[in-house]
């Protein structure tokens, strides 16, 4: 399936960026040809000025040197550039920056964004083509800007590019050329942010303790900060200091996390504990200090070990979406997402709830600026509900992590980041780590468990050692086997990378087989309810699973056999789709069966919405296009799945399961149909668990 936005543009295949396209293509080759222009030629010099007596003793190279340095220079200052206001106030406000005096203007002229201003031409952090203003074929125009904080002013640059000058080599993460910097044009004046305005980047997350809510955030400079908190708006007086930490450019791995291109001061990471909390009540809160500022006033409801009711929202692989293209991909459905869960938190009123990303966090693959971007992005959110994290494959891999089996297939998704940023940016419950093997701090937050409500939370690193006898697989199995079921009678489980996928995700085939080795069976041993992933950006969800078989719901007295309910929920953002639909302009593309296993399918971005009591758990997943649900399945506490919504079969409406809906209509149709229909779904089912079908990977899903 593929999403396009109805633009008057040829969209490159697999790529969200776009030039504008003319006949002039015709005769270009690569991955996403761009526009020809005729190149601006020097006039020849007259020969009147050569025969000037005065000149006649000056060598011929000199005096061509100094003509085209002084018609560079006046080239570029007849182009004017300037910004309106210089100074913004806080992560969020809008720069315009309007030029004019641009000679034959072209659709491949563009503006570079630069922070700090000092960077180099090519290390920009974004550029937007000027052809984006509706004036810009007059040589003049303005473009706005929203802009994140970086902790350093910025500058913006606006270079004249040629098509001959493409370098097919030098191209972004789609494959698409970077625009050259030999002909810049002009340079504006420093844009500032005003200091001393109060941090950004505000989270909350839960801690170990029930009366606790951790929050953390980002400042310019390490100075102490505060969190100020209380039951009354207008009196916060409960205070907590915050600890300082920050990572540096040498613990990066590689390239370009820890490069002149990538690496950016990430400021100084606060951590700070609201304790001796009342359950399920309102607490306000500001975090900052009267030196340097203090933010605006947030809410959250504390947790409530009373209630038997539990919310959360739960999604993998969202990302973030700059308003300027960069070298890496952006995830422009994750605005979406965070709209639509801050429609449903403003919908809660006093209920506690939570947020859970289930790793592929911001995409920012070693360029620094996209994780302040992300958090920007998700503070309407986080700064009023918990939001926890799991590792995925774009916050960690790297080839020189320490847990690399050939049959993993970790590859570079890291950008050199080896999972530092994500380790200090979060802290999450429990005290699970693993060493980096360098100077590096350990790398953090992998697995750990909390309870809210009627549900036993549990999450889990797939980037890290899970097999039989690591630290994680035994805190895993301590961990399920010491749930009090009468207390919490759902278990969910999280990690990235899915134990189940139709995808056939290929790469990851032989990692799919050790987890169904190692956790499978901690999962189906202790009636785990649900085990949601991400990693494949669809919605998926699947019947009860023991070895790619189905099960039924049955009990006998005090036994029952309950499989896990497995989903997949990277849908949130980015845009890399398994084939699971025909697409009428690739009709020869091959499409990924759907076996029976497989309950419901879904292309559409979204998130998924939990509620649960100590009768029923039901997940619902929200569209992004409507804000509608778009399948949902219910689960009792005893273990049976009683519905499973528009796709399960829309004619059974029965609290059996599909097994026992099968078998009974098989015996109303008779002996011999049924033997006939057992026969072919026997060998079905035999052919789908072989995979008897040719797998085709047609694109990306990492």
């Amino acid at each position: 399936m593929e999403f396009t936005k109805g633009q008057p543009m040829k969209r490159c295949q697999h790529t969200k960026n776009t030039l504008p396209l003319t006949s002039a293509h015709s005769n270009l080759t690569g991955p996403c040809p761009v526009n020809h222009r005729a190149t601006t030629t020097l006039p020849p010099p007259q020969s009147s000025f050569l025969s000037l007596p005065s000149l006649k003793m000056i060598p011929l190279l000199p005096l061509l040197f100094l003509f085209f340095f002084f018609f560079n220079s006046s080239l570029q200052s007849e182009v004017s550039i300037s910004l309106s206001p210089t100074t913004l106030s806080r992560s969020g406000d809008t720069v315009v920056i309007k030029w004019s005096g641009i000679d034959s203007p072209s659709e491949l002229d563009w503006l570079g964004i630069y922070s700090p201003p000092e960077s180099s031409d090519d290390n920009f952090v974004g550029y937007v083509f000027l052809s984006k203003s509706p004036t810009w074929k007059s040589g003049s125009g303005s473009i706005s800007l929203p802009l994140v904080n970086l902790r350093s002013n910025y500058s913006f640059r606006i270079f004249h590019w040629t098509s001959s000058e493409i370098n097919l080599k030098r191209h972004d993460h789609d494959r698409n050329p970077l625009p050259g910097t030999k002909h810049l044009l002009a340079t504006s004046e420093e844009l500032l942010f005003e200091k001393d305005r109060g941090p950004e980047q505000i989270h909350l997350a839960l801690t170990d303790n029930e009366d606790e809510m951790r929050v953390m955030y980002v400042t310019g400079d390490p100075s102490e900060t505060y969190v100020r908190y209380g039951e009354k708006e207008n009196k916060l007086n409960e205070v907590s200091v915050a600890h300082v930490k920050r990572y540096e450019r040498e613990h990066m791995c590689d390239s370009p996390a820890n490069d002149s291109l990538g690496w950016r001061d990430p400021g100084y990471i606060h951590d700070g504990v609201m304790t001796n909390l009342k359950k399920g009540v309102r607490y306000y809160y500001k975090v900052g200090s009267d030196a340097g500022g203090w933010s605006a006033t947030h809410s959250f409801v504390s947790r409530n070990s009373d209630s038997d009711e539990t919310i959360a929202f739960l999604f993998g692989d969202m990302g973030t979406a700059p308003p300027y293209t960069t070298f890496v991909r952006a995830q422009e459905e994750s605005i979406s997402t965070v709209k639509w869960i801050l429609r449903d938190i403003e919908a809660l009123g006093a209920k506690p709830a939570f947020i859970s990303h289930i790793g592929d966090i911001s995409y920012a693959k070693g360029h620094a600026w996209l994780w302040d971007q992300f958090f920007y992005q998700i503070e309407p959110i986080a700064t009023k509900l918990p939001y926890h994290v799991c590792i995925g494959n774009h916050e960690y891999n790297w080839p020189s992590q320490p847990f690399k089996p050939y049959w993993a297939a970790y590859g570079t998704d890291g950008g050199g980041e080896c999972g530092v940023p994500y380790s200090l940016r979060f802290n999450m419950p429990g005290n699970s780590s693993e060493s980096t093997g360098t100077n590096a701090p350990a790398t953090r937050n992998l697995y750990y468990s909390f309870d809210m409500g009627a549900v036993h939370f549990v999450y889990i690193s797939t980037e890290t050692n899970f097999l039989r006898g690591s630290n994680q697989y035994n805190f895993l199995k301590h961990d399920l086997e010491s749930v009090d079921r009468k207390k919490t009678p759902f278990v969910v489980v999280q990690g990235h990378r899915p134990m189940y996928t139709t995808s056939n995700e290929i790469r990851d085939a032989a990692l799919r087989a050790k987890m169904l080795e190692h956790l499978e069976p901690l999962l189906v041993k202790n009636n785990v309810t649900l085990a949601l992933w991400g990693h494949v950006h669809r919605y998926e969800r699947f019947c009860p699973l023991n070895n790619f078989t189905c099960s039924s719901w049955v009990q006998n007295g005090e036994d029952k056999e309950g499989y896990t309910v497995h989903l997949v929920i990277g849908m949130a953002g980015q845009d890399w789709q398994p084939i699971w639909e025909p697409r009428p302009q690739h009709p020869d593309m091959p499409v990924f069966p759907q076996p029976e296993r497989s309950i419901y399918r879904g292309g559409e971005f979204g998130y998924t919405r939990l509620v649960a009591t100590k009768e029923k758990l039901v997940l619902s997943y929200i569209g992004n296009h409507d804000g509608e649900v778009h399948d949902r399945v219910e689960i009792l506490a005893s273990g049976e799945v009683v519905s499973g919504g528009k796709a399960d079969y829309e004619n059974v409406k029965s609290s059996l399961s599909w097994y026992y809906v099968k078998a009974g209509i098989l015996m109303v149709l008779g002996a011999f149909i049924g033997y006939v229909l057992g026969f072919f779904s026997h060998s079905r089912k035999k052919l789908e668990a072989k995979g008897d079908w040719t797998p085709v990977k047609t694109t990306e899903e990492s």
